[in-house]
């Protein structure tokens, strides 16, 4: 049996309270709702809360979850553009919340 593996895992700390998580897997076949072979978590977290989060889940696909609580679907077309979309949103969140 083919597994997982691991490709990316990284945190990078941006501030006292604040953190990126990316990790990002190969696996054997296409998460379901998926039409790639990798699965994804890309998450900020700000005083223990995530309020950011990009990933690919059974029966989901890929989808970004917002700090409300709210999901929207992902256009997953490789995984340098949603690392770059991920990051332009943490950036984002940054300049409105931490001025």
């Amino acid at each position: 049996m083919v597994r997982a593996s691991l490709l990316l895992h990284e945190r990078v700390v941006l501030a006292e309270d604040v953190f990126v998580e990316i990790r990002v897997w190969r696996v054997p076949r296409p998460v379901p709702g998926s039409a790639h072979d990798l699965k994804d978590s890309l998450a900020l977290v700000a005083a223990r809360r995530c309020v950011l989060r990009y990933d690919n889940e059974a029966g989901k696909g890929d989808h970004r979850h917002s700090q409300d609580g709210a999901e929207f679907p992902y256009p997953f077309d490789d995984a340098e553009t949603l690392i770059a979309d991920f990051w332009r949103e943490v950036d984002e969140w940054m300049a409105a919340n931490r001025s």
